[in-house]
């Protein structure tokens, strides 16, 4: 039996100290003609700008699609499948696995420093209906969402004991599960920290730009939301790795219940500026949370996003919640996606 060390050589993962794991050979192994230091400089630095512009015009986030429907799925163990959920053929339809955890799966779950676990409901949401959805609608892709608020009644807590060792296991972990479930992105939903915004920044900036480089994920997605707490975080994240992130999730419905259009439009634009140049979906829950509903107003206030060509995509937490309802909301965001103007 292969050891673990052996199984991630196979996978094609590599420790490294810089973003990516790129295998770019030494300037100092590259035989250079006798010539004057300023014509090696002059080649030496083409070399380099060259380099950069393979990485990052391989990394590079996705090109925007405002007709973008995208939903959060079996973080509730609620039954629901993919089929259940209704689903347009004139969208682009991202179905989010809710979540892959770096957590012990014990009664008393510990971090795991990046060795992540999938804790969506596997019985439903197991890798044959991702085949099945993908086939049956070819509009479709999968996502799986990495952290989440609780797991059982405890809070999840972003916990590296480096950048290094976390970014290796995730790494590692999460390519096994990527190509188990054959996904096609990933999404940081991370809520709880015991680390610094700029070790955050660090240890899933460089996770982002493996899986894209090595193609194991082709779009990556975060779900912040307005909280002292969390959004310094992602703001660092945004910062050094913001031409990585293909979508801001952003939780719209975590503010107060009873938003108003015009609290509602104010706080995208305020979002926007904070993650500037970015996608930002617009959002609401299911599940009786806060923000902006849709009986008060929600599709009017994107109808002002679209007039004014900021409308990016719409979100919803959950499929989960959804279903007791017919997904009644589900069908009426596609549709309003699929025949705007």
């Amino acid at each position: 039996m292969a050891s673990k060390a052996d199984s991630k050589q196979a996978l094609g993962v590599c420790s490294f100290a810089v973003p990516g794991c790129t295998e770019i050979p030494s300037l100092a192994k590259i035989p250079l003609r006798k010539t004057s230091s300023a014509r090696c400089a002059t080649a030496m630095k083409a070399l380099l700008l060259t380099v950069l512009f393979i990485i990052v015009s391989t990394t590079q986030a996705a090109p925007a699609n405002s007709k973008l429907f995208r939903e959060y799925i079996g973080a509730e163990n609620k039954q629901v499948t993919f089929s259940d959920v209704p689903i347009s053929s004139k969208v682009e339809f991202h179905f989010i696995l809710s979540f892959a955890i770096d957590y012990t799966s014990s009664s008393r779950p510990i971090p795991t420093n990046g060795d992540f676990k999938v804790y969506w409901d596997t019985e439903n949401l197991s890798p044959s209906h991702v085949s099945s959805i993908k086939a049956w609608h070819p509009n479709v892709k999968v996502a799986m969402s990495l952290g989440g608020d609780t797991l059982q009644d405890q809070y999840v807590f972003f916990k590296p004991e480096s950048i290094n060792s976390w970014v290796r296991n995730a790494i590692y972990s999460l390519t096994k599960i990527s190509r188990q479930y054959n996904l096609d992105g990933i999404d940081i939903d991370y809520e709880h920290f015991n680390a610094d915004p700029d070790t955050f920044a660090e240890c899933i900036g460089r996770l982002i730009f493996y899986l894209k480089q090595h193609k194991i994920v082709s779009f990556a997605s975060i779900a912040p939301y307005e909280d002292d707490s969390v959004q310094p975080h992602y703001l660092a994240l945004w910062r050094k790795y913001g031409h990585l992130i293909d979508y801001v999730n952003f939780q719209f419905y975590a503010y107060d219940k009873g938003t108003t259009i015009s609290e509602f439009l104010k706080y995208f634009d305020a979002q926007s500026s904070n993650y500037k140049g970015s996608k930002i979906l617009v959002s609401f829950g299911t599940d009786g949370s806060g923000g902006l509903r849709p009986q008060n107003g929600f599709f009017e206030a994107c109808s002002k996003l679209e007039q004014q060509g900021k409308l990016h995509g719409i979100f919803i937490w959950s499929a989960d919640d959804s279903k007791k309802d017919g997904f009644r909301y589900e069908k009426k965001s596609q549709n309003f996606l699929a025949y705007k103007k």
